[in-house]
């Protein structure tokens, strides 16, 4: 693994040095999108809505949009803000473990010693262990200010990116209102049946079959030869990786209308009758 930030943990006068891993992988198989007839790869452009043009990443700015007016923030914009750079996890409270409800965790990240002395990240650890306690903490990464709990997953500090507070949405459902009757006897057997199916959790047993069912498919594609050579899906390459020009329908229509037209002037210039110029409806039809 590689660590994507390196700081420390604070509370008071300790310091607990540390590097961040990401805890957590994507297993799923990437797939892009081919065209059904010919298997050529379809790509997207960014493309002005305004000018009809493709625009590089270069001119390209953020904005925001309240539904009637939209402002445009450039990057002088967001160099003036205070970007949050801090090299600190730092502490804010301990609380009871089970007061943390677990609709709040995000994103998951191992915290790797990252002194000499692994004194301090083993004392914390301890303590948090002896006491079931978390840290809630406050850390900056890739410069936004984020809410963590530091807890203790097998031997290793881990922080859990929290969601704040107003991103967690209100449970509000009209049906949960209705009056219903449970009786003793039906709590009774869904007790029961509940405990038919007590077991310890062990994440191992399980598996993603999709994702596995999907890699034996491709796999037994490639075996049986039903594949395409990856260079023939690729085409002429977008306009700004290789010189090449992407044309959208208006602009082969136009191109098509001035090249018919110029036929035409040099048809009239011999003596015979000009060609007639393709409707844009026949050409996108014959397209």
């Amino acid at each position: 693994m590689r660590a994507i930030w390196s700081g420390a943990i604070t509370f008071g006068l300790v310091n607990v040095p540390v590097k961040l891993y990401s805890a957590t992988e994507d297993h799923d198989v990437k797939l892009h999108q081919v065209h059904d007839r010919d298997g050529g790869r379809i790509r997207y452009q960014r493309r002005c809505e305004v000018c009809g043009k493709v625009v590089d990443y270069e001119h390209i700015d953020k904005a925001f949009d309240d539904g009637e007016r939209t402002v445009v923030l450039t990057d002088e914009d967001f160099d003036a803000l205070p970007a949050e750079k801090s090299r600190e996890i730092d502490v804010v409270e301990f609380v009871p473990t089970e007061q943390i409800d677990p609709i709040r965790f995000d994103r998951s990240y191992y915290l790797e010693p990252a002194s000499k002395s692994t004194k301090a990240y083993t004392l914390l650890r301890r303590t948090l262990e002896e006491t079931n306690r978390t840290a809630i903490v406050h850390f900056a990464l890739r410069q936004k200010t984020r809410l963590g709990a530091l807890r203790v997953h097998d031997d290793v500090l881990v922080l859990q990116a929290l969601l704040w507070d107003d991103e967690v949405r209100e449970a509000s459902f009209p049906s949960l209102d209705e009056r219903v009757s449970i009786s003793a006897k039906e709590l009774e057997m869904s007790e029961e049946l509940i405990r038919s199916f007590e077991s310890d959790f062990e994440p191992e047993r399980f598996s993603d079959n999709y994702q596995d069912q999907l890699r034996k498919l491709i796999e037994a594609k490639l075996d049986s030869g039903e594949a395409i050579d990856t260079e023939t899906t690729l085409g002429e390459k977008p306009e700004g990786e290789d010189g090449g020009e992407v044309l959208d329908l208006m602009d082969a229509l136009r191109r098509s209308i001035d090249k018919s037209r110029a036929a035409g002037g040099q048809e009239k210039k011999k003596g015979g009758r000009p060609p007639r110029a393709a409707k844009p409806r026949d050409t996108a039809a014959s397209g």
